[in-house]
């Protein structure tokens, strides 16, 4: 499943960078993920970089959203052009 950024951010903006899909950006008042493009790093690392980066565990599973991690290693694989 995608992840989500809750109400405890704090808009540190460590987590933007070790995205490997760009899928986290700004929003007010606190940061969003885009759960279309989010792979939880599925394919590119063995844990979600934002959530290890986080430094308020503010990155939690976003439930409104579950992806096997088939379907997640599928999402990467289409990202990928593979």
């Amino acid at each position: 499943m995608a992840l989500k950024i809750t109400d405890e951010c704090i808009c540190c903006d460590a987590c933007t960078s070790p995205c490997p899909v760009d899928a986290i950006s700004c929003d007010d008042p606190v940061y969003v993920i885009d759960f279309q493009k989010c792979t939880e790093c599925v394919g590119y690392f063995k844990t979600s970089q934002c959530v290890e980066v986080c430094p308020v565990d503010a990155i939690i599973r976003d439930e409104e959203n579950f992806e096997t991690k088939t379907q997640l290693t599928q999402k990467f694989k289409l990202q990928r052009g593979n």
